[in-house]
């Protein structure tokens, strides 16, 4: 059996010239799903979240293969179990979808590292998913999948390892961002960072990893937050969510030097900027995807006389089936107010303007709905 599906395809990466909207690099296509594989899912897409991570795969700064069925962060109903029997899911179920299930048998998931799970990094570099193979093709030909989600779409198929059950009461808008912005940010700051109570903490980038970071530390009882952005719009945001100081980047170099850094701009200059802007003994985390050509250039000397620890944090250093509840927890105490990240809601035939906001620096999340 198979379903027949509207998804967003990229034909080629890196040669999509701007605006978008006139030269549309993703394309409204019809094509063929196949069904779920014992260990995957058939979901309904009823929200996705427009992110760097799909902008970098338009623009090249991220090569995956071609074509590819774009998005990676979205919530979903579930349509149809691989495994009738499954225990943990249900038809109707809501679920919150994630860009890297993890095998659960290597080194990495046995530590309970899980985010760092090559087998699972392999299917996502190869345009698979996790047990092998495509689901989607386009006139027989195969489509990848992005992430193993390939989120823009009507339907996908996923590995029951890509997703998380949420209760059905959170709006799809709002839960399609725990997936990627919230799992990325929040994670950074509680699980790679370990920020305590009354650290100082510095965010460089307010897009939507970066102000949900900045809502995880004030979750975390950092104080203060300090946020450096060169929108005005972005901000004033900051400042209402609570940061003691939004400034931007040619203001930041006369702050205090911070306890915690978290960067999510994607760029080496403002990695560079943001391990300057570390104290003694403070802790630099990188959440951002550079361009592979960049290189990063620090005093090699800082790294024992200043005794600052730089750490990359791939998804938040997150085990999404214990920490998507804990944030969904918080969020709905009252403390992690993800619902302030969303930009706009649209159609997903709108898909190529949306991501020119997104380029352009004009937008935070923007979601799409099928």
């Amino acid at each position: 059996m198979t379903t027949q599906i509207t998804a967003a395809v990229l034909a080629q990466s890196g040669d999509n010239p701007r605006p978008y909207a006139d030269t549309p690099p993703l394309v409204l296509k019809t094509l063929t799903l196949d069904d779920p594989k014992p260990g995957e899912l058939l979901v309904r897409i009823d929200a996705a979240g427009i992110c760097h991570s799909d902008l970098s795969v338009v623009n090249g700064d991220r090569p995956r293969p071609m074509p590819m069925a774009l998005g990676h962060e979205a919530a979903a109903t579930i349509v149809a179990l691989g495994d009738p029997d499954d225990a943990q899911f249900a038809v109707g179920d809501q679920v919150v979808l994630v860009f890297l299930p993890s095998c659960g048998e290597c080194v990495a998931c046995a530590s309970g590292e899980g985010y760092l799970c090559p087998n699972a990094a392999a299917a996502n570099g190869a345009g698979e998913l996790m047990r092998g193979g495509h689901r989607l093709s386009d006139c027989g030909a195969a489509v990848h999948h992005h992430l193993g989600v390939s989120a823009f779409a009507t339907h996908a198929v996923v590995d029951r390892r890509s997703a998380v059950k949420v209760d059905r009461d959170i709006p799809a808008e709002t839960a399609a961002l725990f997936g990627c912005a919230v799992l990325t940010g929040v994670g950074a700051v509680m699980n790679t960072a370990q920020v305590r109570p009354g650290e100082s903490v510095l965010v460089y980038g307010l897009g939507g990893v970066g102000l949900a970071a900045l809502l995880g530390a004030l979750a975390a009882g950092a104080q203060p937050v300090t946020a450096v952005d060169p929108s005005p719009e972005k901000r004033a945001l900051a400042l209402e969510l609570g940061a003691a100081q939004a400034l931007s980047p040619d203001d930041a170099a006369s702050l205090p030097k911070a306890d915690v850094v978290i960067e999510t701009v994607g760029k080496a200059v403002v990695l560079a900027q943001a391990y300057a802007a570390a104290r003694r003994g403070g802790r630099v985390v990188t959440v951002g995807l550079p361009n592979a050509s960049e290189m990063l250039s620090i005093p090699a000397l800082s790294l024992v006389a200043d005794g600052k620890t730089l750490m990359g944090s791939y998804m938040g250093s997150s085990i999404p089936s214990r920490d998507i509840p804990r944030y969904v927890a918080l969020w709905r105490a009252g403390r992690l107010p993800v619902e302030r990240l969303l930009t706009s809601i649209s159609p997903l035939s709108e898909i190529n303007g949306l991501l020119d906001r997104l380029a352009s620096g004009a937008a935070i999340r923007q979601v799409v709905k099928p």
